[in-house]
């Protein structure tokens, strides 16, 4: 692997483990601080993300950083779910620049180093008959 290849995979799975643990940390505050009058439904919110953000993180620094390529299909959730708020206009918060970092730091992640999971196919040698 290249320098350059090197450095785009670092990049890319470190913006997903970004992604994990910002969910993961906001999963655990939310869970222990409902900030909400209906802490029942907030706290359900919080592990949900709990197990979202272990889940991702996980995927992230195990299968992904093999470059198993079903991890990289996986992570996919990532932007598609970061999307769906924006564009839905859902929580968390009123305000949606998070989300907006969220689906840019996953497509980061996941383009960067598209070519490791993906290889160019050597050029073909042309067949004499």
């Amino acid at each position: 692997m290249t320098q350059r290849a090197s450095t785009l995979f670092k990049t890319g799975w470190i913006s997903l483990a970004i992604i994990g643990v910002a969910i993961l940390v906001f999963g655990l505050i939310t869970t222990a601080v409902p900030a909400s009058s209906d802490s029942p439904y907030m706290r359900a919110i919080g592990v949900a993300s709990i197990g979202m953000g272990l889940f991702g993180l996980l995927i992230t620094t195990i299968a992904y950083r093999r470059r198993e390529r079903w991890a990289w299909f996986a992570l996919w959730y990532y932007p598609l779910f970061w999307t769906a708020h924006l564009v839905g206009g859902l929580p968390p918060g009123k305000d949606h620049i998070h989300q907006v970092v969220f689906i840019i730091l996953s497509l980061v992640g996941l383009l960067l180093p598209i070519r490791e999971f993906f290889p160019r196919r050597e050029a073909r040698e042309p067949t004499t008959s």
